[in-house]
Order: structure tokens, then sequence, then C-alpha cells
């Protein structure tokens, strides 16, 4: 039986802070509607009027949050309207794909429970490609302003990746 005593390398780290615009209204949506209830419920809990509906999303994600800022790339995927109760929160499956900096061509998988009323929301980074192959961590998010269903959200994003 052989037994190694190699020193243990340790995983390359890295924190990535961006802004993710995710617009619902009008004709540059992002963010779409593909599935749910109908427009006219008459369910006096918005909340509750809300569940079930699907929305797919092709967000920019950007430097800061103004929209013009320098685009490092997209959040693709699904989030679902989760909760029937007195808190709103999404179900998503995203991938954050990077189009320009170090990180081009990379990309890492989020899948997570967000409730998006808390202040700060801290959800799991399950996997990535490229830089961030095998990736695990997790990412904090805090709402930088909503104007109706229109959002950007701040990400502040820890992998640990080979």
């Amino acid at each position: 039986m052989a037994i190694s005593s190699r020193p243990r390398r340790r995983s390359p780290t890295s924190n990535i802070q961006f802004y993710m615009h995710d617009i619902v209204s009008g004709p540059n949506a992002t963010a779409v509607k593909v599935a749910g209830r109908s427009t006219e419920s008459t369910s006096s809990n918005m909340i509750a009027s809300m569940f079930g509906s699907i929305y797919v999303i092709d967000d920019p994600l950007t430097t800061t949050p103004q929209m013009n800022s320098t685009l490092l790339g997209r959040a693709q995927g699904i989030y679902a309207m989760a909760s029937q109760q007195d808190e709103f929160s999404l179900l998503m499956t995203l991938a954050y794909e990077f189009v320009s900096g170090p990180y081009n061509g990379s990309s890492f998988s989020v899948v997570a429970r967000n409730p998006v009323m808390n202040e700060v929301r801290e959800m799991p980074i399950v996997g990535g490609t490229g830089v961030f192959r095998l990736a695990r961590g997790y990412c904090l998010a805090r709402t930088y302003s909503v104007h109706g269903m229109d959002a950007v959200i701040g990400y502040n994003a820890t992998l640990i990746h080979y």
C-alpha cells in the first residue's frame, strides 16, 4: 500500500462583484414570463397570485449598477415564483456566463431559493466551466434598485475552483 505524503495543493479562490439587470417590462425585456397564472387573478394577495409564474432570463451583468457600464457577461436561466405565503421567494436555476475580462468564456451555476425581500440573500454556487470548472462557493445578492418589476441586483460571488 502506497501512502502519499505530498502537501495538499490549495485550490484557487476568486471573488467577483457585478450587477445583474433583470428587466421584465418594456420592449427590451430580458426576463419573459413563459408560464403561470393569468394576469386577471382575483386574489388580493399579490404573492399568492404570482405563485407558479416561470420566467426565462437573459440578463446583462455589468461592472456597476448603470446599464451602460462595461458588460461582463449574462445571467441565463429560469426563475419561478415559489411561495404562496407571506414571503416573496424565487427558485432560481441560473448560469452566469462571462464574455469579457479575465473570466471570458467561463461560467458558474447557482441553483437556489432566493427570498428576494431579504436585504442580503446567500445562494450556493454548484458548478462551473472554464476557469470555474468544478467550482463551489456562494454568492451574496443585494437588491440595488427596483422600478415596478424591473430590478438591479448586486452580486458578490466567492468561488473555489481548480
